[in-house]
């Protein structure tokens, strides 16, 4: 176990339901690695593990070399975590959450060029309570790249998002990479895991059907056609 990120037999069940049976990919720094699949296919517990919002029941993850849920302020520290919905307080506004968010990091991203890189300035006079959910989403993205981790986890970070903030948001992550960040992207849209992944990881039914570079998964056909085939059963 070697990678920035590496999943080895994760299961984890709710009950009846085995959320992830036995999952097994990575991911390393300086890359893009998207997660692909449909609902319940295991996706969001996988990621929920590797933040250490859960536990696994067998198997073994591991984030920069430890398991997340063990992990001490400093580790945490190099982890950026942005979760689909939920995670800010509803009454704060964004500059002063973010503000106050910085000051916890030693060495925290300038929050005034997030601010403007995200297009924050254009509403940063609303609370989060009123903000449109792709409003929402750039603030919680920019919390997540204040600490400059080392592992950056966003589920579906441009949904919601107008064409021009999504083209934004993949330069801003493709600019994580470049510096050496892992980049570990949720997500549905299949012109963003083309656009900007480097490594791709499709799961289906808690397991993962696809698993390697961009090239390598989708082969001479579409990764669109890739995915359905495996997530459907028609390969």
């Amino acid at each position: 176990m070697a990678g920035a990120v590496d999943v080895r037999g994760l299961r984890r069940a709710f009950g009846p339901v085995t959320a992830v049976d036995g999952a097994t990919w990575g991911a390393s720094s300086g890359s893009v690695t998207a997660l692909l699949g449909p609902n319940g296919a295991g996706k969001t517990t996988t990621v929920e593990c590797l933040e250490g919002l859960g536990r696994p029941d067998a198997g073994e993850v591991r984030v920069l070399g430890t398991g997340p849920w063990r992990a001490g302020p400093d580790h945490r520290a190099r982890v950026g975590v942005m979760l689909q919905d939920g995670g800010l307080p509803t009454t704060v506004r964004p500059l002063r959450l973010l503000d106050h968010l910085a000051d916890l990091y030693a060495v925290p991203r300038r929050v005034d060029e997030l601010v403007t890189r995200l297009g924050i300035d254009g509403f940063s006079g609303t609370t989060v309570r009123r903000m449109s959910g792709g409003q929402r989403q750039r603030v919680a993205l920019a919390a997540a790249l204040l600490p400059r981790p080392d592992v950056l986890f966003l589920d579906e970070p441009t949904a919601g998002l107008d064409p021009h903030a999504r083209l934004d948001v993949w330069s801003l992550l493709r600019e994580e990479a470049d510096r050496g960040a892992c980049v570990v992207v949720t997500t549905h849209s299949f012109e963003e895991a083309e656009r900007l992944a480097d490594h791709v990881v499709i799961m289906a039914a808690g397991r993962v059907v696809a698993d390697g570079t961009l090239d390598a998964v989708r082969g001479d056909r579409s990764l669109e056609d890739v995915y359905f085939a495996l997530t459907t059963g028609a390969a």
